[in-house]
Protein backbone atom coordinates (compact mmCIF):
# COMPACT_ATOMS: atom_id res chain seq x y z
CA UNK A 1 0.00 0.00 0.00
CA UNK A 2 1.55 3.36 -0.94
CA UNK A 3 2.00 5.74 1.98
CA UNK A 4 -0.44 8.78 2.35
CA UNK A 5 1.40 12.02 3.89
CA UNK A 6 -0.52 13.41 6.85
CA UNK A 7 0.29 16.94 8.68
CA UNK A 8 -0.03 16.60 12.10
CA UNK A 9 -0.42 20.22 13.19
CA UNK A 10 0.72 20.99 17.11
CA UNK A 11 1.21 23.76 19.42
CA UNK A 12 -1.07 26.61 18.61
CA UNK A 13 -1.71 30.69 20.17
CA UNK A 14 -4.17 29.09 22.97
CA UNK A 15 -3.92 28.71 26.81
CA UNK A 16 -3.46 24.93 25.91
CA UNK A 17 -0.43 25.44 24.28
CA UNK A 18 2.04 22.80 26.23
CA UNK A 19 -1.31 20.30 26.97
CA UNK A 20 -1.21 20.62 22.64
CA UNK A 21 2.45 19.53 22.90
CA UNK A 22 1.45 16.59 25.15
CA UNK A 23 -1.13 15.24 23.30
CA UNK A 24 0.50 15.02 20.04
CA UNK A 25 3.15 12.64 21.30
CA UNK A 26 0.81 10.45 22.61
CA UNK A 27 -0.90 10.15 19.07
CA UNK A 28 1.82 10.26 16.78
CA UNK A 29 3.07 6.99 18.51
CA UNK A 30 0.16 5.36 17.94
CA UNK A 31 -0.30 6.17 14.33
CA UNK A 32 0.47 3.62 11.76
CA UNK A 33 3.87 4.84 10.05
CA UNK A 34 4.13 2.27 7.78
CA UNK A 35 0.94 3.62 6.59
CA UNK A 36 1.77 7.56 6.57
CA UNK A 37 4.15 9.74 6.31
CA UNK A 38 4.37 12.35 8.92
CA UNK A 39 5.25 16.26 8.73
CA UNK A 40 4.87 17.80 11.82
CA UNK A 41 4.21 21.17 12.05
CA UNK A 42 4.23 22.97 15.01
CA UNK A 43 2.98 26.41 15.79
CA UNK A 44 4.18 28.72 17.87
CA UNK A 45 2.77 30.85 20.50
CA UNK A 46 3.11 33.68 18.38
CA UNK A 47 1.38 31.74 15.74
CA UNK A 48 4.84 30.87 13.84
CA UNK A 49 3.99 27.97 11.75
CA UNK A 50 7.37 25.58 11.59
CA UNK A 51 8.51 21.86 10.45
CA UNK A 52 9.70 19.60 13.51
CA UNK A 53 11.66 17.00 12.35
CA UNK A 54 11.10 14.66 15.74
CA UNK A 55 8.98 14.08 18.79
CA UNK A 56 12.26 14.66 21.19
CA UNK A 57 12.18 17.99 19.36
CA UNK A 58 8.50 18.49 20.75
CA UNK A 59 9.20 16.54 23.68
CA UNK A 60 12.25 18.88 24.45
CA UNK A 61 10.83 22.03 23.00
CA UNK A 62 13.70 22.77 20.05
CA UNK A 63 11.56 22.41 17.49
CA UNK A 64 10.25 26.05 18.35
CA UNK A 65 13.49 26.91 16.73
CA UNK A 66 13.31 25.08 13.14
CA UNK A 67 14.30 26.92 10.47
CA UNK A 68 11.97 25.56 8.00
CA UNK A 69 9.07 26.87 7.51
CA UNK A 70 5.95 25.03 6.69
CA UNK A 71 2.19 25.79 6.45
CA UNK A 72 -1.09 24.99 4.76
CA UNK A 73 -2.14 25.81 1.46
CA UNK A 74 -5.35 27.64 1.41
CA UNK A 75 -5.59 26.63 -2.02
CA UNK A 76 -7.96 23.63 -3.18
CA UNK A 77 -6.19 23.71 -6.57
CA UNK A 78 -2.47 22.28 -4.82
CA UNK A 79 -3.23 20.06 -1.76
CA UNK A 80 -0.27 21.15 -0.31
CA UNK A 81 1.92 21.56 2.48
CA UNK A 82 4.17 24.39 1.98
CA UNK A 83 8.27 24.16 2.62
CA UNK A 84 10.68 27.44 3.19
CA UNK A 85 14.09 26.83 4.23
CA UNK A 86 17.53 27.96 3.77
CA UNK A 87 17.43 25.89 0.44
CA UNK A 88 14.50 27.34 -0.99
CA UNK A 89 11.02 26.97 -1.71
CA UNK A 90 9.07 23.78 -2.19
CA UNK A 91 5.59 22.22 -1.64
CA UNK A 92 4.19 18.73 -0.73
CA UNK A 93 1.11 17.08 -1.35
CA UNK A 94 -0.76 16.42 1.47
CA UNK A 95 -3.59 13.31 2.34
CA UNK A 96 -4.95 14.07 5.60
CA UNK A 97 -4.42 17.03 8.23
CA UNK A 98 -4.35 15.75 12.04
CA UNK A 99 -4.78 19.08 13.81
CA UNK A 100 -3.63 18.34 17.60
CA UNK A 101 -4.87 21.95 18.74
CA UNK A 102 -6.62 22.52 22.07
CA UNK A 103 -8.45 25.82 22.71
CA UNK A 104 -8.36 29.02 20.59
CA UNK A 105 -7.51 29.37 17.12
CA UNK A 106 -7.40 25.16 16.69
CA UNK A 107 -10.51 23.63 18.29
CA UNK A 108 -12.54 26.62 17.56
CA UNK A 109 -13.55 26.12 13.51
CA UNK A 110 -10.69 28.53 12.54
CA UNK A 111 -7.57 26.06 11.41
CA UNK A 112 -11.00 23.73 10.23
CA UNK A 113 -11.86 27.04 8.26
CA UNK A 114 -8.69 26.45 6.37
CA UNK A 115 -8.60 22.72 5.76
CA UNK A 116 -12.15 23.42 4.36
CA UNK A 117 -10.86 26.23 1.87
CA UNK A 118 -7.81 23.59 1.23
CA UNK A 119 -10.31 20.92 0.49
CA UNK A 120 -8.17 18.18 2.30
CA UNK A 121 -9.46 15.63 4.64
CA UNK A 122 -8.81 16.72 8.11
CA UNK A 123 -9.57 14.61 11.38
CA UNK A 124 -12.48 16.13 14.08
CA UNK A 125 -15.45 18.66 14.12
CA UNK A 126 -16.11 20.81 11.60
CA UNK A 127 -16.36 24.61 11.25
CA UNK A 128 -19.46 25.03 12.75
CA UNK A 129 -19.37 21.96 15.73
CA UNK A 130 -16.30 23.43 16.56
CA UNK A 131 -17.26 26.98 16.48
CA UNK A 132 -20.32 26.89 18.81
CA UNK A 133 -18.81 23.97 20.97
CA UNK A 134 -15.42 26.00 21.78
CA UNK A 135 -18.80 28.89 22.69
CA UNK A 136 -20.21 28.32 25.75
CA UNK A 137 -22.94 30.20 25.67
CA UNK A 138 -23.92 29.50 22.59
CA UNK A 139 -23.44 25.90 23.50
CA UNK A 140 -25.45 26.44 26.12
CA UNK A 141 -28.75 28.08 23.60
CA UNK A 142 -28.68 25.13 21.45
CA UNK A 143 -28.59 22.75 24.62
CA UNK A 144 -31.65 24.47 25.70
CA UNK A 145 -33.44 23.38 22.35
CA UNK A 146 -32.87 19.83 23.45
CA UNK A 147 -34.18 19.74 26.69
CA UNK A 148 -31.56 18.40 28.60
CA UNK A 149 -31.32 20.12 32.02
CA UNK A 150 -28.17 22.59 32.26
CA UNK A 151 -27.18 24.91 34.90
CA UNK A 152 -29.32 27.78 34.89
CA UNK A 153 -26.70 31.23 34.00
CA UNK A 154 -26.77 34.49 32.36
CA UNK A 155 -24.72 35.81 29.46
CA UNK A 156 -22.90 39.06 29.75
CA UNK A 157 -20.69 41.18 26.67
CA UNK A 158 -17.48 42.63 27.79
CA UNK A 159 -18.15 46.19 26.63
CA UNK A 160 -21.16 45.94 29.44
CA UNK A 161 -19.41 46.12 32.35
CA UNK A 162 -18.64 49.31 32.04
CA UNK A 163 -21.95 49.49 33.60
CA UNK A 164 -21.10 46.95 36.20
CA UNK A 165 -23.68 47.82 39.00
CA UNK A 166 -26.51 46.78 36.04
CA UNK A 167 -24.82 43.78 35.37
CA UNK A 168 -24.37 42.72 38.94
CA UNK A 169 -27.96 43.24 39.97
CA UNK A 170 -28.71 41.15 36.54
CA UNK A 171 -26.66 38.46 37.88
CA UNK A 172 -28.03 38.38 41.28
CA UNK A 173 -31.75 38.81 40.29
CA UNK A 174 -31.00 35.64 38.38
CA UNK A 175 -28.52 33.67 39.86
CA UNK A 176 -28.47 32.81 43.55
CA UNK A 177 -24.24 32.80 45.27
CA UNK A 178 -22.36 30.91 44.70
CA UNK A 179 -21.67 31.38 40.62
CA UNK A 180 -19.18 29.94 38.59
CA UNK A 181 -17.89 32.68 35.83
CA UNK A 182 -16.37 31.77 32.56
CA UNK A 183 -14.76 33.33 29.68
CA UNK A 184 -17.40 32.09 26.91
CA UNK A 185 -14.70 30.82 24.41
CA UNK A 186 -11.57 30.36 26.92
CA UNK A 187 -10.31 26.85 26.78
CA UNK A 188 -8.94 24.62 29.54
CA UNK A 189 -10.86 26.65 32.74
CA UNK A 190 -8.79 29.70 31.98
CA UNK A 191 -10.09 32.79 33.31
CA UNK A 192 -12.82 30.53 35.78
CA UNK A 193 -13.39 31.78 38.74
CA UNK A 194 -16.03 30.90 41.79
CA UNK A 195 -17.61 33.84 43.54
CA UNK A 196 -19.79 33.88 46.60
CA UNK A 197 -20.41 37.85 46.88
CA UNK A 198 -20.69 40.54 45.30
CA UNK A 199 -17.07 41.93 45.21
CA UNK A 200 -15.83 38.77 44.00
CA UNK A 201 -18.42 38.61 41.09
CA UNK A 202 -17.07 41.96 39.90
CA UNK A 203 -13.78 40.53 40.12
CA UNK A 204 -14.28 37.54 38.29
CA UNK A 205 -15.81 38.82 35.71
CA UNK A 206 -13.64 41.57 35.00
CA UNK A 207 -11.05 38.68 34.85
CA UNK A 208 -13.00 36.69 32.34
CA UNK A 209 -13.15 39.41 29.93
CA UNK A 210 -9.22 39.34 29.75
CA UNK A 211 -9.59 36.11 28.34
CA UNK A 212 -13.06 37.06 25.92
CA UNK A 213 -15.81 39.52 24.88
CA UNK A 214 -18.66 37.25 26.27
CA UNK A 215 -19.01 35.89 29.81
CA UNK A 216 -20.97 32.84 31.37
CA UNK A 217 -22.10 33.33 34.58
CA UNK A 218 -23.80 29.67 35.88
CA UNK A 219 -25.09 28.56 39.03
CA UNK A 220 -23.24 26.28 41.02
CA UNK A 221 -23.84 22.33 40.74
CA UNK A 222 -22.70 20.66 43.78
CA UNK A 223 -22.62 16.93 42.19
CA UNK A 224 -19.83 14.34 40.87
CA UNK A 225 -17.91 15.62 37.41
CA UNK A 226 -18.59 12.71 34.61
CA UNK A 227 -17.64 12.90 31.30
CA UNK A 228 -18.13 10.64 28.14
CA UNK A 229 -17.03 9.84 24.84
CA UNK A 230 -18.44 10.41 21.34
CA UNK A 231 -16.78 8.66 18.56
CA UNK A 232 -17.96 8.71 14.89
CA UNK A 233 -19.85 10.68 12.35
CA UNK A 234 -23.31 10.09 11.29
CA UNK A 235 -23.29 6.67 13.01
CA UNK A 236 -21.67 8.32 16.35
CA UNK A 237 -21.59 6.76 19.64
CA UNK A 238 -20.86 6.68 23.11
CA UNK A 239 -18.35 5.34 25.57
CA UNK A 240 -18.87 4.06 28.90
CA UNK A 241 -18.85 6.97 31.28
CA UNK A 242 -16.04 8.58 33.58
CA UNK A 243 -15.82 10.52 36.64
CA UNK A 244 -13.55 13.14 37.37
CA UNK A 245 -11.89 13.56 41.08
CA UNK A 246 -10.57 16.77 41.30
CA UNK A 247 -7.94 17.44 44.06
CA UNK A 248 -9.04 21.27 43.63
CA UNK A 249 -12.26 22.38 44.80
CA UNK A 250 -13.93 22.68 40.86
CA UNK A 251 -11.42 21.16 38.16
CA UNK A 252 -9.39 23.89 37.07
CA UNK A 253 -6.47 23.98 34.66
CA UNK A 254 -4.17 23.12 37.60
CA UNK A 255 -6.52 20.17 38.46
CA UNK A 256 -6.24 18.74 35.10
CA UNK A 257 -2.79 18.86 34.50
CA UNK A 258 -0.87 19.81 37.31
CA UNK A 259 -2.00 18.59 40.14
CA UNK A 260 -1.37 14.80 40.51
CA UNK A 261 -3.49 14.26 43.18
CA UNK A 262 -6.39 14.31 40.70
CA UNK A 263 -7.79 11.42 39.37
CA UNK A 264 -10.17 9.51 36.97
CA UNK A 265 -12.37 6.60 37.55
CA UNK A 266 -13.72 4.81 34.02
CA UNK A 267 -15.60 2.70 36.18
CA UNK A 268 -17.60 4.74 38.37
CA UNK A 269 -20.79 3.54 40.38
CA UNK A 270 -23.31 5.93 39.28
CA UNK A 271 -26.64 4.39 40.22
CA UNK A 272 -29.65 3.12 37.79
CA UNK A 273 -29.91 4.72 34.49
CA UNK A 274 -27.15 7.46 35.01
CA UNK A 275 -24.83 6.16 32.49
CA UNK A 276 -27.63 5.56 29.65
CA UNK A 277 -29.03 8.78 30.16
CA UNK A 278 -25.38 10.12 30.05
CA UNK A 279 -24.48 8.26 27.15
CA UNK A 280 -27.92 8.86 25.29
CA UNK A 281 -28.01 13.02 25.80
CA UNK A 282 -24.20 12.92 24.79
CA UNK A 283 -24.50 12.15 21.36
CA UNK A 284 -27.82 14.02 21.07
CA UNK A 285 -25.66 17.24 21.76
CA UNK A 286 -22.92 15.80 19.94
CA UNK A 287 -25.70 15.97 16.65
CA UNK A 288 -26.88 18.90 17.47
CA UNK A 289 -23.80 21.22 17.40
CA UNK A 290 -23.47 19.42 14.41
CA UNK A 291 -20.33 16.98 15.27
CA UNK A 292 -17.96 15.14 13.51
CA UNK A 293 -15.22 12.56 14.59
CA UNK A 294 -14.54 13.12 17.91
CA UNK A 295 -16.20 15.01 21.27
CA UNK A 296 -15.91 14.96 25.10
CA UNK A 297 -19.18 15.45 26.87
CA UNK A 298 -18.93 16.69 30.25
CA UNK A 299 -21.84 16.13 32.90
CA UNK A 300 -22.59 16.91 36.51
CA UNK A 301 -24.45 14.45 38.67
CA UNK A 302 -26.19 15.97 41.45
CA UNK A 303 -29.21 14.77 43.39
CA UNK A 304 -31.52 15.29 41.15
CA UNK A 305 -30.01 13.81 38.28
CA UNK A 306 -27.66 14.60 34.91
CA UNK A 307 -26.50 17.79 34.59
CA UNK A 308 -25.14 18.90 30.79
CA UNK A 309 -22.13 21.17 31.23
CA UNK A 310 -19.63 21.50 27.95
CA UNK A 311 -18.67 19.32 24.79
CA UNK A 312 -14.98 19.36 23.93
CA UNK A 313 -14.67 18.47 20.10
CA UNK A 314 -10.77 18.72 20.59
CA UNK A 315 -10.32 16.77 24.02
CA UNK A 316 -6.84 16.08 25.05
CA UNK A 317 -4.62 12.80 25.04
CA UNK A 318 -2.19 13.32 27.04
CA UNK A 319 -1.37 10.75 29.89
CA UNK A 320 -3.78 11.20 31.91
CA UNK A 321 -6.92 12.04 29.56
CA UNK A 322 -10.33 10.95 29.80
CA UNK A 323 -11.10 10.26 25.93
CA UNK A 324 -8.67 7.56 25.29
CA UNK A 325 -8.67 5.93 28.69
CA UNK A 326 -12.67 5.94 28.08
CA UNK A 327 -11.96 4.14 24.82
CA UNK A 328 -9.80 1.78 26.07
CA UNK A 329 -12.00 0.69 29.11
CA UNK A 330 -14.51 -0.38 26.33
CA UNK A 331 -11.69 -2.32 24.52
CA UNK A 332 -10.66 0.03 21.82
CA UNK A 333 -6.74 0.23 22.61
CA UNK A 334 -5.24 4.06 21.40
CA UNK A 335 -3.57 2.41 18.36
CA UNK A 336 -7.02 1.51 16.94
CA UNK A 337 -9.23 5.08 18.17
CA UNK A 338 -5.97 7.08 16.55
CA UNK A 339 -6.97 5.39 13.20
CA UNK A 340 -10.63 5.22 13.58
CA UNK A 341 -10.17 8.55 13.65
CA UNK A 342 -8.78 9.18 10.99
CA UNK A 343 -11.01 6.62 8.70
CA UNK A 344 -13.37 9.24 9.83
CA UNK A 345 -11.86 12.08 8.50
CA UNK A 346 -12.27 10.97 5.24
CA UNK A 347 -15.93 9.67 5.24
CA UNK A 348 -17.53 13.38 6.96
CA UNK A 349 -19.66 15.70 5.08
CA UNK A 350 -20.60 18.69 4.95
Amino acid sequence: MEKKTMAVLFGGQSSEHEISCMSVVNIVKCINQERYHLVLIGITKEGHWVKAESLEQIQDGSWRESKVQAWISPDATKKVICLLDENGYSEMPVDVVFPVLHGLYGEDGTIQGLLELAQIPYVGCGVLASAVSMDKLYTKIIVDTLGIRQAKYVGIHRKELGQMEEVLNRVENALPYPVFVKPSCAGSSKGVNKASNRAELENALKEAACHDSKILVEETIVGREIECAVLGNDDAAASGVGEILSAAEFYDFDAKYVNSESRTDVHPDLGDGVEEQVREDAVRIFHAVGGSGLARVDFFLDKDGVVFNEINTLPGFTAISMYPMLWEARGMEKNALIQRLIDLAGTKTR
